[in-house]
């Protein structure tokens, strides 16, 4: 109950005295005046103490400090009173991570693998989905820290790469989508269009075999025929093919890339000097932006957005210029990765399990679409040079050894 409203009760009569041990009033008019008096110190100081306890917290974020409990993989260090990363819980919060990266397990999975392996929260709470999500989300294992709206600059040690993190909120976003329980299985459920009329393709199970076709959601379709799933993993399969590496020459050509790394720490000197140079010149920016906003040519959404955006960059930049220095070249690992896809796409093509087909296929390329009871699509283009390589007959290891070197 606030002071106004006591003040009211008692011009009404409802409250005759109050006495407080410091204080003490009459139902009179100087004693109403002093007691209003009385409450008017008290609210401020009550704003005061929030409003400096604000200020401190503000204060604190802007120092690159976070001000509350850390989220699990740290903790609150009560001596620096800073926060350090929990050796026991971060390698563990890191395999989520890549799990969850894999596609190959859902929030509901990562509950039940957390519980396994006995990965709670700081206060020795299971981890449930809802954890689990908001978790995945947070910026905080880049570095970064989210306050109020506002991206800050943490001094907290990152555990988690910003190339892992944002593949984590790609397939979140894939998946945020409500999709309707089937009673029948469809491997390429969700990866197909049409090409006539853009619609999605849908299943069809009849007379025991899987069939694919447009759903017409549009109106009328040319495409008015039905494809067996059999078929359309065929011509699949056809395509991996053209891009596909045995084990042996895949060791090969991974044999070459180790053999190039020495040479390649000396090359990637030039490259580290180019990214420190844009990584002042994000820093300028972020300056200006701040000088900008405080001249309130900004407003805070759109201070806090471009913030964000840089602060994104800047971690990035450093990432690089990380893998430059200890790696030697940023290239390496993504060749690396590249030879084997294309052994994963060996791999693949000889498979009898087509679960694994659609998001290979997805992060090969993209636009993929039913044409004529034919499926197209877009592959990048180091996976468009090796199929044509492979579809003129050459020699595609000597190729292939040539692009990654």
């Amino acid at each position: 109950m606030d002071g106004g409203k006591i003040i009211h009760f008692v011009d009404r009569g409802l409250i005759k005295s109050l006495k407080f041990p410091t204080f003490w009033f009459e139902a009179t008019p100087q004693g109403l005046f002093m007691l209003n008096i009385a409450f008017g110190q008290s609210k401020y100081f009550v704003d005061n103490l929030r409003e400096n306890v604000k200020r401190g917290l503000r204060q604190k974020i802007r120092n690159g400090t976070w001000p509350g409990w850390a989220p699990v993989g740290y903790l609150n260090n009560p001596k620096t009173r800073g926060i350090d990363v929990d050796g026991e819980k971060a390698p563990k919060v890191v395999r989520m991570f890549e799990l969850y990266a894999s596609g190959e397990y859902t929030l509901h999975s990562l509950a039940n693998w957390c519980k396994e392996n006995g990965l709670r929260g700081n206060l020795n709470k299971p981890l449930v989905i809802a954890n689990i999500q908001k978790n995945l989300q947070n910026i905080f294992y880049l570095g970064l820290m989210k306050w109020k709206g506002e991206v800050f600059e943490g001094k907290h040690e990152p555990i988690i790469s910003k190339k892992l993190f944002d593949k984590v909120q790609e397939v979140m976003a894939k998946r945020g989508k409500v999709q309707e329980v089937r009673k029948h299985h469809f491997a390429f459920l969700g990866l197909l269009k049409c090409f006539s009329c853009g619609c999605s393709i849908t299943g069809e199970r009849q007379k025991g075999h899987n069939y694919y076709r447009c759903t017409k959601k549009k109106g009328s379709c040319q495409e008015k025929h039905y494809l067996r799933e059999e078929t359309l993993a065929e011509q699949i399969k056809t395509f991996l093919q053209k891009v596909s590496l045995s084990s042996q020459d895949a060791g090969k050509v991974l044999a070459a890339l180790d053999n190039e790394q020495d040479k390649a720490r000396e090359n990637a000197r030039a490259e580290v000097s180019v990214l420190k140079e844009q990584l002042s010149q994000v820093e300028t920016k972020l300056q200006k932006l701040l000088d900008v906003y405080l001249a309130d040519a900004l407003s805070p959404e759109e201070y806090a957005a471009k913030k964000q955006s840089l602060l994104s960059e800047k971690v990035s930049l450093n990432e690089k210029i990380t893998d430059f220095e200890q790696k030697g070249l940023s290239w390496l690992e993504p060749a690396r990765e590249f030879v084997k896809s294309l052994n994963q796409a060996d791999k693949l093509s000889k498979a009898d399990n087509l679960s694994e087909l659609p998001t290979f296929l997805k992060n090969i390329g993209a636009n993929h679409i039913l044409r004529n009871r034919q499926f197209v699509f877009t592959p990048k283009i180091e996976y468009k040079l090796v199929a044509e390589r492979s579809e003129a007959n050459q020699n595609s290891l000597t190729f292939l050894t040539w692009c990654t070197l």
